[in-house]
């Protein structure tokens, strides 16, 4: 079958990869110049299956007004006269309740835990390279109502059977030795030593070699200005460089699938939330993080890749602007100078902002639409990188009409037929 995904970014690379290897013909279309230059770029690092978790949750709105007052707050909201903006706050709204966050978790963790394996068996496959480790993630926690608020994280990673460790301030530094050094008082963490993490950039474009080396063809520098429909197939979509035709059509474009569906008739309540990075060159390595430190306080995530640190964090909700807001940027510098001062050379970091399409309720869309031919793999959130190899695999099992590992059902967009969404 020929296959056209739509998005070269780590989602629509991974598809096209586990497609390639089912045996299709693939091609990936992306505006870019190269893979994974857009959300895929610079993220945090993180594969964080313990930390797979909705935003929306109990509690969360009157926390959203807390860190909206903080002067380095991990949440900014730019109000818009953007219906859509307004109604996925809404259904954010809706979705902060106890029954709906245990439902949303659990199509979640499944997920993420099996795109963790997926990784795993990739890389001893192809023996692919992207600056990884495996040496876990440690939430740093500030404060003893930080440390205390651990019970409720720790029921549900019991629950699922994640192994964690609770630290004190001593066992932190034990995991992590450069936070010796720290300048604020650390009370204790929670460590999740089966997370990983590596440069998500990397890992895209050295597995595009790979597709490229299974048939895959890539279309890059063309932009995709829409899908053409004939009663309930796709055939074919407009682009710079012409109409492409293909069997099946999967969506990948993270944030902008809906403004590609919109005109089809099918509404997914993804919406772009601004996060942003920096990434320094280390110093000292001695002082720099072992693997992913995450900073509860701040929300901030800091994580070792190769001779760099990326330090990411900030959920800016301000439509589909990339503007790079100084402010944005101090938050991370806060951060890395308080937990790691000396680790790396702040004067030479580079700064960047990527949208992350999230959904609602928080797990990504994958599956069939009410088109026959036409595919999703979007609305994956932060959590991109970490559901990225068992998103493909997934879609890709789903196309080829082969019964995936894990159930699928619940990630499909009919979940927003009811008023969950």
């Amino acid at each position: 079958m020929k296959v056209l995904v739509l998005g070269g970014g780590v989602i629509g690379v991974t598809s096209a990869y586990y497609l390639a290897k089912a045996g299709h013909e693939v091609t990936v279309v992306d505006r870019q110049a190269e893979p994974g230059l857009e959300t895929s770029f610079a993220n945090a690092g993180e594969v964080s299956p313990g930390y797979a978790s909705p935003w929306a949750g109990p509690g969360v709105p009157v926390k959203a007004i807390k860190w909206l007052l903080m002067k380095h707050g991990p949440l900014v909201i730019w109000p818009k006269l953007d219906p859509a903006m307004w109604w996925w706050l809404a259904k954010l709204l809706r979705n902060c309740t106890s029954a709906r966050y245990a439902i949303n978790k659990s199509r979640m963790i499944p997920l993420a835990e099996y795109s963790r394996d997926c990784l795993r068996a990739l890389r001893a496959e192809i023996a692919i390279k992207y600056d990884e480790r495996s040496q876990g993630t440690l939430q740093l926690f500030r404060t003893q109502a930080q440390l205390d608020g651990t019970a409720s994280d720790i029921a549900v990673l019991k629950q699922y059977g994640v192994p964690f460790e609770l630290l004190d301030r001593d066992g932190c530094i034990g995991a992590e030795p450069g936070l010796a050094a720290a300048k604020p008082e650390i009370v204790g963490g929670l460590r999740l030593p089966q997370d990983e993490t590596g440069d998500c950039h990397m890992f895209t474009q050295a597995l595009a070699v790979h597709a490229e080396k299974l048939g895959v063809q890539f279309r890059l520098g063309t932009t995709i200005e829409g899908l053409i429909a004939e009663g309930s197939r796709i055939s074919g979509v407009a682009t710079s460089a012409g109409v492409l035709r293909a069997d099946a059509y999967v969506m990948a474009l993270g944030s902008w699938s809906p403004r590609l569906l919109r005109p089809l008739g099918i509404s997914i309540p993804v919406y772009p939330i601004k996060g942003y990075s920096i990434t320094v060159p280390i110093a000292d390595a001695d002082a720099a993080p072992v693997s992913t430190v995450m900073d509860e306080s701040y929300k901030v995530a800091i994580t070792r890749l190769g001779d760099r640190i990326r330090v990411g964090g900030t959920a800016e909700v301000s439509g589909y602007s990339d503007t790079l807001h100084p402010a944005r940027r101090a938050t991370l510098d806060q951060s890395l100078t308080d937990l790691f001062p000396g680790g790396g050379h702040l004067g030479k970091a580079t700064f960047w902002s990527g949208l992350r399409p999230m959904t609602p309720d928080g797990p990504p869309v994958i599956g069939a639409t009410r088109f026959a031919n036409l595919h999703l793999n979007t609305g994956h959130g932060t959590l991109g990188w970490t559901m990225a190899c068992g998103s493909g695999r997934l879609l890709a099992d789903l196309l080829s009409g082969r019964k995936p590992e894990i159930d699928a059902a619940e990630l499909a967009i009919t979940r927003y037929d009811n008023r969950f969404g």
